[in-house]
């Protein structure tokens, strides 16, 4: 009886530091606190963003189906009413996807955009080179095709794509990576900010204006993040998809990505 008793008190506290431990170790990594928007699209949070900056997702054709946000031709989603810091101008944006469809132009897993003008900033696929990405902006005023660049060639593979950008005198910095490497470094501006009550954030066009949809990506959205900072590549190689941050949802940190059926 007292050995089975001692095996439970040790079971009880093994579970109770790992419990502790796992927000570190599973959490948003590092410039968590800069982390303003997360849309993992789960179960009870489809629409929401988890840091509470944004509204509820609006859909436009859009479908969030098993974890994922569905987005196509003519089919995209928005959220609005962002109540939070102004966004920029150092900045990140980052997707996880599963693209669908190599051969649509223009559109964009994640697109920072103003309400009241053509101003945006947006992880753009294939406007200026056929199946390659870019760090799309209104009149290319941040944009240049990256090098090397990379060019899609399958299907349903998960893709982290990230793009940073940094005050460097007025103009961008600008960083692009796809699975954690750098494809794309390049200085071009000037650079920009949003301001709370004139901002949206778009999944699948590249730009909202006038109320006219600019481009389609077919792709499914896993996870999707604006970032306040401009995180590091060691910091963009540390990020999980599909984790929660204990401190923004007041839970337990939990990795889903592993254990969800793609």
């Amino acid at each position: 009886m007292k050995r089975l008793l001692y095996i439970f008190v040790w079971v009880f506290s093994v579970l109770l530091f790992v419990s502790f431990s796992l927000p570190t170790a599973f959490g948003q990594g590092d410039k968590k606190e800069d982390l303003i928007g997360h849309w993992t699209f789960e179960k009870g949070d489809e629409l929401k963003d988890l840091t509470n900056h944004f509204g509820d997702i609006e859909l436009k054709g859009a479908q969030v189906k098993d974890g994922k946000l569905h987005i196509g031709d003519n089919k995209w989603a928005m959220t609005t009413g962002y109540k939070g810091p102004n966004i920029g101008p150092d900045k990140t944006l980052v997707t996880w996807i599963y693209l669908d469809d190599l051969n649509v132009k223009r559109g964009a897993t994640l697109a920072v955009n103003k309400s009241s003008g053509d101003t945006f900033d947006a992880i753009v696929y294939a406007e200026r080179q056929e199946r390659r990405w870019m760090a799309g902006s209104s009149h290319f005023r941040r944009t240049q095709d990256a090098v090397p660049g990379f060019e899609e060639k399958e299907t349903e593979k998960l893709v982290q794509l990230a793009i940073s950008y940094e005050d460097d005198g007025g103009n961008a910095k600008i960083m692009i990576y796809r699975n954690g490497e750098v494809i794309g470094n390049y200085k071009q501006g000037p650079i920009v900010s949003w301001e709370e009550g004139d901002v949206e954030a778009l999944f699948g066009p590249r730009a909202l204006i006038g109320g006219t949809a600019y481009g389609w990506v077919v792709a499914r959205v896993e996870d999707a993040r604006i970032y306040n900072a401009v995180l590091s590549e060691k910091e963009i190689n540390n990020l999980e998809a599909d984790t929660l941050d204990v401190e923004a949802r007041g839970k337990l940190t939990t990795t889903w990505a592993g254990i969800k059926n793609r």
